[in-house]
């Protein structure tokens, strides 16, 4: 890629190796002053792209922005699985220090809030706009508000 097409990526939002980058730095800093830096740094980088990652936020690996951090906010408490897809204006909150923990291999659709101390389990799909505030199985997909679930079947 060059460096025209870099300058244009990075200016949308578009390319989060920094980003994710300092988060990795960050996870690994031994140094409490370090680790403060990187936060602080983190946090101005998230900010730029439009988003919210908690600095204590355990995500196991990089999940998939298709629309970059754009209106993203990831409570500091949470936790998120591998394979997550994340679509824009998503709100992973806490109430009471208590966040939620997603599983893996999990879809949460544009606009979705998914709020309080509940678990959404593994190959979940949180359509967009869905609000969801209670635990959800897993292989479930969860549309409209109230939330209904949709029993899925389980794949070998």
């Amino acid at each position: 890629m060059g460096i025209r097409r870099t300058m244009i990526e990075y200016s949308r939002g578009n390319d989060l190796r920094f980003f994710w980058f300092l988060y990795r730095l960050q996870k690994k800093a031994g140094n409490r002053l370090l680790h403060d830096i990187l936060t602080f740094v983190m946090s101005r980088s998230a900010n730029h792209h439009g988003g919210y990652i908690g600095p204590d936020t355990v995500i196991k690996n990089i999940p998939s922005l298709p629309h970059g951090l754009h209106g993203i906010f990831i409570s500091r408490y949470a936790q998120i699985g591998e394979n997550c897809r994340i679509y824009q204006n998503v709100t992973i909150g806490e109430v009471n220090r208590e966040a939620p923990v997603i599983g893996d291999y999990c879809l949460i659709g544009a606009g979705a809030v998914i709020i309080g101390n509940i678990r959404i389990g593994n190959h979940v799909k949180v359509g967009a706009g869905a609000v969801v505030e209670k635990d959800v199985p897993d292989y479930c997909t969860v549309v409209s508000q109230p939330v209904r679930l949709i029993e899925g079947k389980k794949e070998d």
